[in-house]
């Protein structure tokens, strides 16, 4: 069996509690923050790897960035392309797995957000990824991650939660975290009246000092942690983890 974010089922099932309206309604304020974070200026040229649905590769090119948009996900490339069509958009669309895109020296920004680093359980592949996402920046190039750092997960932690979904269905999760706290496993129920899908996931989790030495190890001269992508501090308050990596 294919491990879960090989699936395209699990990504299309959930696509409804990942990617909420108000996701979409952050994305302006997302796209301020890593602007801001990596000082680059419009005309510049992106990658967003895991770019999901597009949300944040559109508002990039509303803002007249040159935007590569990359995803395993044949569904949310469908709808990102429709999306971009709409508004009249240029966006390039590459269907591909994160482990294996890579386009040397390229871009002048690359981001990696929402928690889309991690899944493999062989750390060499996460270090594939941050290689690739290395490789593909300019020299003076900048990356900007965002993902739930481990420190900030072993504040909020809980074991259980339900939530109903805009659409009606009730999303059920129930969270393990191994010894050691290097990684974490998940069950995510969805009950659409009758039915009912279950996946098991489960991904590696970071803290800033480990996150920020594999992106050294891999190249990156500086690597600066922030709380959010607002760039408040990194500290007991911190709501997210955000690194921002300069080749």
């Amino acid at each position: 069996m294919a491990p879960w974010h090989d699936e395209d089922r699990f990504w299309e099932t959930f696509h409804p509690s990942m990617f909420p309206e108000a996701c979409w309604e952050r994305a302006a304020s997302d796209i301020d923050g890593v602007l801001a974070l990596a000082g680059v200026a419009p005309g510049a040229a992106v990658l967003d790897l895991a770019c999901g649905p597009g949300r944040h590769c559109l508002e990039l090119a509303r803002r007249g960035y040159r935007v590569t948009g990359v995803d395993r996900t044949a569904a949310f490339l469908e709808e990102a392309h429709r999306r971009a069509a709409a508004e009249g958009l240029q966006v390039e669309w590459v269907q591909a797995d994160m482990r294996r895109f890579c386009r040397p020296e390229a871009f002048d920004l690359a981001i990696n957000l929402y928690t889309a680093f991690g899944y493999f359980e062989d750390p060499a592949e996460d270090r594939q990824v941050a290689r690739n996402l290395y490789q593909s920046l300019r020299p003076g190039g900048v990356l900007v991650m965002e993902l739930m750092g481990k420190e900030v997960l072993a504040r909020i932690f809980r074991e259980r939660d339900w939530r109903e979904e805009p659409d009606g269905a009730l999303l059920l999760e129930e969270r393990r975290v191994c010894p050691g706290w290097d990684w974490i496993e998940c069950r995510w129920i969805r009950l659409e009246g009758e039915r009912r899908t279950e996946y098991r996931l489960s991904h590696r989790l970071y803290s800033a000092a480990e996150l920020s030495g594999l992106l050294r190890d891999v190249g990156f001269t500086t690597v600066t942690p922030s709380g959010d992508l607002a760039g408040a501090p990194y500290d007991p308050t911190a709501k997210r983890l955000v690194l921002v990596g300069r080749r």
